[in-house]
Parts: structure tokens; C-alpha cells; sequence
């Protein structure tokens, strides 16, 4: 890995407490350091309740570090306040989920327009434009005044992905974001993410599939809390081989 990080996680811990503050706790991570070069592909892979979503959660700022340091395109983002962690959120990340989470009630080239519209970025016009341009991008160019329900499964998530590139953001984060979808419309999605990171965008995504995983240029694996493996793709499609320590 080579570069200077864009992504950095240094001893970081999780702890959720259940039930309020007398509740049990659940240590979500032990301990984990990871560096992410601008630029890379990233997958990161591990059984349920392992910490991998919670590991994407603390990249978007959408959850705090309970102990340890998270610095993402240079802001330390457990130093930032709820207000600082949104404006910073809008302009760094673009997140597409598992589930589309698309607003019902606003068309496709709304749904893709939503980030630029909440920044106030652009008059209503550029906002527009822009958002069409992403629609087009991913294949949605004729498919703008349709609701997500007139949409399929795979064009929700197309409409994901073109809203979660509406700013620009140097970043994409994916939970398992083709886990919704059957094995042609997971191939077209990967086909964009990929896409995405040959423009320059860097991409770490959670997935349980291996043949998934295997495509991206790095595999991180969690068990526990824990990394416990970090291996790099030398082929995209051949077995990973493990970094040598």
C-alpha cells in the first residue's frame, strides 16, 4: 500500500450499551487500526456481528469511537461535533445502503438531487443538471420521474448510487450494498462501483460475499472486534494472497 491515507483508524474501540446507562454492554471493536490509501478499493468481509458495519458507521461519522482515533480526508472526525460531522459528512461521503433508503415520495432525480439540495449547493437549476447527469451515468437517464416504487430492485440502488455522488464526495461507503439483489443486478452494481473507483473515488464496502470480495483490490477481514487478516488482490478475480508481515 502506497500513498498517503485517506482513511485511518488508530486503536480504535466500540462499546454499545443496551437498555440505557445501568444496560449491558457489547464491544463492537477491540482495537483496530486501518489505513485506507486514497484511491483503493476496499472490501471488508465477516461473519454477522463481527464489526464490519460498525467499522463503515464510524468512516461516515455516524457512530463515535467509544476509545481511539478516526481520521477521514484529514479531519479527526471524533473531535467534531454533531453540526461539524454533517457539514463535513455532505461534502466527504457518499453512502449507499443495503436497503436503497430512497425517499417514497420524491421521484428518482429528486432522490439524486436530495444531497445537493440539503447542502444548498447551486441554484435549483445546476442541482437539477446535476442530478440528471448522474441519473445518466448509471443508466437512469430516461427514468428520472419515476418514483422508487415504479423502479426495480436494481434501479433503486442505481438511484442509491447516484445520490450518494451528488456532492462529489472523494469517498464512497457501501453496506453491503448488492445484498438486496440478485446475482446480474450485483454484477451491474459492482460494475459501477468499480467505475467509480477507476475515476479516482475511493471505495470500501461491507460484504458477506466472497466472490464479491474477491473483486475489489483488498480484502479486510473481522472477526470479534478484531482484523484479522488484511490480504491484497493480486488479479481482480484470482484467490487473494495474504501480505507478507
Amino acid at each position: 500500500m502506497t500513498g498517503a491515507p485517506i482513511i485511518e483508524l488508530a486503536e480504535v474501540r466500540k462499546t454499545y450499551r443496551a437498555g440505557g446507562a445501568r444496560g449491558a454492554e457489547f464491544r463492537a471493536l477491540n482495537g483496530v487500526d486501518l489505513l485506507v490509501t486514497a484511491g483503493e478499493m476496499v472490501a471488508i468481509t465477516g461473519p454477522s456481528g463481527s464489526g464490519k458495519t460498525t467499522i463503515i458507521n464510524l468512516i461516515a461519522g455516524i457512530d463515535r469511537p467509544t476509545a481511539g482515533a478516526v481520521t477521514v480526508d484529514g479531519s479527526r472526525l471524533d473531535e467534531m461535533n454533531e453540526e461539524q460531522l454533517a457539514v463535513w459528512r455532505g461534502r466527504t461521503i457518499g453512502i449507499v445502503f443495503q436497503f436503497f433508503q430512497l425517499m417514497p415520495t420524491l421521484t428518482a432525480a429528486e432522490n439524486a438531487a436530495l444531497p445537493l439540495d440539503l447542502a444548498r449547493r447551486g441554484s435549483a437549476r445546476e442541482r437539477k443538471d446535476v442530478a440528471s447527469r448522474h441519473l445518466a451515468a448509471v443508466g437512469l437517464g430516461d427514468r428520472g420521474d419515476r418514483l422508487p416504487l415504479e423502479l426495480s430492485g436494481g434501479e433503486q440502488q442505481r438511484v442509491a448510487i447516484a445520490r450518494a455522488m451528488a456532492c462529489g464526495p472523494p469517498i464512497l461507503l457501501g453496506d453491503e450494498p448488492t445484498g438486496n439483489l440478485d446475482s446480474a443486478m450485483t454484477q451491474d452494481m459492482f460494475r459501477l462501483l468499480k467505475e467509480l473507483n477507476e475515476g479516482g473515488t475511493t471505495v470500501v464496502y461491507v460484504t458477506h460475499d466472497q466472490a464479491l470480495a474477491a473483486k475489489a483490490g483488498r480484502i479486510v477481514s473481522v472477526r470479534d472486534g478484531q482484523i484479522v487478516a488484511d490480504t491484497v488482490v493480486a488479479d481482480i478475480g484470482a484467490p487473494p494472497i495474504r501480505e507478507e508481515s
